[in-house]
C-alpha cells in the first residue's frame, strides 16, 4: 500500500528522475567535501549562537546529552523521532542515569509505551494493530477498555502527550537536513510535535550525524520533493521547520556523530549508504521486510538499508544481515538518492565471507557452490537430476 502511494506520488512528477539524479549528484559532491562542509557548517552554528559538540561514537554522543540535561537541573526531556538516538540507544542510556524520555511522535511513543524498539523507520508501530493499541492505551492512559477507534485514541494521545511537553524543559529532535552555508538544521514531521517541543522547553539539542549535511538553502528543495513522496506518498511533510538561531531564552545544542561514518567515507564500495536520507522506501518494495518486519532485523535500522549499515558498526553481530535479501534490486530502484543498495548487499557478503565472518553453514554452501558453478558437467548434471 505505501509502496503504491510511492509510485503515484512519483509519477505525477514527470522529473522525477531528474528530481533523483539531483539529489544524489549533490550527496556525492557533499561526501567527496564533507571536511569543508562541517567545518563551514560548525562555524555557522557559531555565529548563530549554538553550541556545537562533537561525538566519535554513541557512548560519547549519549554522554554529551546526559551532560546537557544535568547542567540544567532537568530530570525528564521530551524527544522527537530520530533514528540517530535509536543507533545510539540513547532512551536506554538516558533512563539508566535517572532520566525520564518521552518520546512524542505518536507511532514512538506507542512502541515505547510497549517496550519495543521500532520496526520502521518512518511508521515505527507499523506491525501494531488499532485494536493491540486501545488495549496498550488502556493499560498505560486509562482509556476505556475495548475502545479502537483510531480518532478516539489519538485524542488521547494527544492530550496525554499535552502534559508532557507543557512540563518538560530539554526539548530533543533529530536533522533531516543541514544546510551547511546557513547552520540551518531542517526538522520534517507530520504532527508538530519537534517545533512543540523545541518552543516550549529551556534547551534544544539536536542530534545529527555528520553525513546529513547539504551544501546551500537551495539544495534542499531537492530533497524536500523527494522525501515525503518516498516515505508515505504525502506532496511535502506537514511540518518542514527549520531552526537556526535559539530564542533569548533558550540555549540551542548541536551534538555531530561519527560512530564509523568516517570509515565508511573512506571505503569505495560503502561510501554511498551515507547518501540515505531515512524515507524507507527501500523497507516498503523490499518481499523479505514485508514478509519479517523490522524486528526480525534485530538492528535499530532495519531492511536493506538497515542491511548495509548495520555491518560497519559491529561486523560479527550484523554478519547475517546482508544475506536476508533476495537481492531482487528494487530497494535501488525506489531509493530517492540512487543508493546501488542491491549491490552493497552482494559486496557485503563478499566481505563478510572473506572475514570469515559468515556461519559455518553459510561457508560450507558456499564453497559447494562455488564447486559445482564452476564445473559445467556437474551443473548440467544437477540441473538434469
Amino acid at each position: 500500500m505505501v509502496r503504491e502511494k510511492r509510485d503515484r506520488a512519483a509519477w505525477q512528477i514527470p522529473e522525477w528522475e531528474q528530481l533523483r539524479e539531483a539529489a544524489s549528484a549533490i550527496k556525492s559532491h557533499t561526501l567527496a567535501n564533507l571536511c569543508r562542509f562541517l567545518v563551514e557548517f560548525e562555524a555557522a552554528l557559531i555565529r548563530n549562537g549554538v553550541t556545537v559538540h562533537w561525538a566519535e561514537d554513541a557512548e560519547e554522543h549519549n554522554k554529551i546529552v546526559l551532560s546537557i540535561i544535568q547542567k540544567n537541573n532537568s530530570s525528564k526531556a521530551v524527544k522527537s523521532k530520530s533514528m540517530l538516538t535509536e543507533e545510539c540507544h540513547l532512551n536506554d542510556f538516558l533512563h539508566k542515569n535517572g532520566i525520564e524520555v518521552i518520546d512524542t511522535d505518536l507511532g514512538e511513543r506507542i512502541v515505547q509505551l510497549a517496550g519495543e524498539s521500532p520496526s520502521h523507520i518512518v511508521l515505527p508501530c507499523i506491525h501494531w494493530k488499532k485494536e493491540e493499541i486501545g488495549e496498550l492505551f488502556h493499560a498505560h492512559l486509562g482509556t476505556p477498555k475495548g475502545n479502537s477507534d483510531p480518532v478516539f485514541l489519538t485524542h488521547a494521545a494527544r492530550e496525554h502527550l499535552r502534559e508532557k511537553f507543557l512540563t518538560s524543559r530539554i526539548a530533543i529532535t533529530g536533522v533531516n537536513f543541514a544546510v551547511a552555508e546557513t547552520g540551518d538544521i531542517v526538522v520534517c514531521t507530520n504532527e508538530g510535535n519537534a517545533d512543540l517541543g523545541v518552543q516550549l522547553a529551556d534547551v534544544h539539542i539536536a542530534c545529527m550525524g555528520i553525513e546529513k549535511i547539504i551544501p546551500k538553502q537551495e539544495d534542499l528543495a531537492v530533497f524536500l520533493r523527494l522525501l515525503a513522496r518516498s516515505a508515505t506518498g504525502q506532496p511535502i511533510t506537514t511540518y518542514s521547520s527549520h531552526f537556526r538561531v535559539p530564542r533569548k531564552t533558550q540555549s540551542m545544542h548541536v551534538v555531530l556523530l561519527d560512530n564509523g561514518r568516517s570509515r565508511r567515507l573512506a571505503s569505495d564500495d560503502f561510501r554511498d549508504a551515507l547518501k540515505c536520507i531515512r524515507c524507507g522506501a527501500c523497507f516498503n518494495t523490499c518481499p523479505v521486510y514485508r514478509r519479517s518486519g523490522g524486528h526480525s532485523y534485530h538492528s535499530s535500522i532495519a531492511g536493506p538499508i538497515g542491511s548495509i549499515l548495520s555491518p560497519a558498526w559491529d561486523l560479527k553481530k550484523y554478519s547475517d544481515l546482508p544475506f536476508a535479501s533476495t537481492l531482487c534490486g528494487s530497494c535501488s530502484h525506489v531509493c530517492p538518492v540512487k543508493i546501488n543498495i542491491h549491490e552493497q548487499l552482494y559486496k557485503w557478503r563478499q566481505e563478510i565471507v572473506l572475514r570469515g565472518g559468515a556461519s559455518k553453514l553459510k561457508s560450507y554452501l558456499v564453497r559447494i557452490m562455488s564447486w559445482v558453478l564452476s564445473n559445467p558437467a556437474i551443473f548440467n548434471g544437477a540441473g538434469r537430476a
